[in-house]
């Protein structure tokens, strides 16, 4: 997170940076692909691990 939220820009304001800092929990938790983990989200591969037990 420092290296792709935090040192890629300044802020000038707090409200700016917990915006963007949600944004980037989103993008992390729902959209960002992994190979490690069949080319799915980290949301979309437990969904599949839960279906599979169920």
């Amino acid at each position: 997170m420092k290296s792709e939220l935090l040192y890629s820009g300044k802020y000038t304001s707090a409200d700016t940076f917990i915006k963007d800092l949600i944004d980037y929990i989103e993008y992390y938790n729902n959209e960002r692909i992994k190979l490690r983990l069949n080319g799915m989200s980290p949301i979309q591969y437990r969904k599949m691990l839960t279906a599979s037990i169920v």
